[in-house]
């Protein structure tokens, strides 16, 4: 069974993540499908948008797969953060709108992959988070350069520091989603209107306003490289070890040890 499925739907394509078993986190199969998406989106004159969604009732994407993650060392888990880093930037850039359609929980990587869309839907029992520093990481998919960008840097700060999960009303409050949260079974389906009515505009007209919008707004490759550097020197480190033994063991993480041990 394919990690992600690609389905036409007219004029849009839907694109679904299906890893049910795993939160559908993000392994090196669905970044790869995710990269193929948007360039199908981007090379098929026929495809005028994209809606980007997850499988099942609980999670659009719980982020990335720390299973896999806790086996890389500091220069795989560089390779793999600039991997999912362009990815997402692919998805920002491209003129074709993508849209998040969030079912469920949206945490870490898939709040990331849900920043990077052009806007998202959002299900009333959506969930979003950066999580990563309980873990002893940090975001590592832009999250730290477009989360201040959509609420500002006090209250990004305030999320990412503290890992508290935003409700979709507190959400759509905030800023994150311009559409009111939807009932859980609506949510593809209003995803798929808007990207329908966008189809039905001027196809050359939806692309310069998406060039227009960004003009100004490019994310600088320099703080891009930073996070990169910060995360895989976290992800190598005794810190995050920890962190992600004590999530896999669904225990408190002690922080302390870790940092003696780092420190010897």
């Amino acid at each position: 069974m394919n990690a992600l499925t690609v389905e036409a739907r007219g004029p849009v394509l839907l694109a679904t993540i299906n890893r049910t078993d795993a939160h559908n986190a993000l392994n090196a199969e669905v970044l790869d499908g995710l990269a193929e998406a948007v360039d199908r989106a981007e090379s098929d004159p026929n495809v005028r948008s994209l809606v980007i969604t997850g499988a099942g009732e609980k999670a659009f994407c719980a982020g990335a797969d720390l299973k896999e993650d806790s086996t890389l060392d500091a220069d795989a888990a560089q390779v793999k953060m600039r991997r999912g880093q362009s990815i997402m930037a692919a998805i920002e850039n491209v003129e074709v709108p993508i849209i998040a359609a969030v079912n469920g929980l949206a945490l870490g990587g898939g709040f990331e992959l849900a920043l990077a869309c052009h806007f998202t839907v959002l299900s009333e029992k959506a969930a979003l988070g950066l999580p990563e520093v309980g873990l002893g990481l940090i975001p590592g998919y832009g999250g730290t350069q477009r989360l201040p960008r959509a609420v500002g840097d006090a209250t990004a700060l305030h999320l990412i520091l503290t890992g508290e999960t935003l409700k979709a009303q507190r959400a759509y409050e905030l800023g994150i989603t311009p559409v009111p949260p939807t009932a859980p079974d609506e949510v593809v389906d209003t995803a798929l209107a808007i990207a329908e009515r966008i189809a039905a505009q001027g196809p050359n007209a939806v692309r310069s306003v998406l060039r227009a919008v960004r003009a100004d707004r490019a994310i600088s490759p320099a703080a891009l490289a930073t996070e990169t550097g910060l995360i895989s020197l976290a992800i190598a480190g005794e810190e995050s070890s920890e962190g992600i033994a004590a999530f896999l063991e669904k225990r408190a993480p002690n922080f302390g040890a870790a940092a003696a041990k780092s420190d010897d």
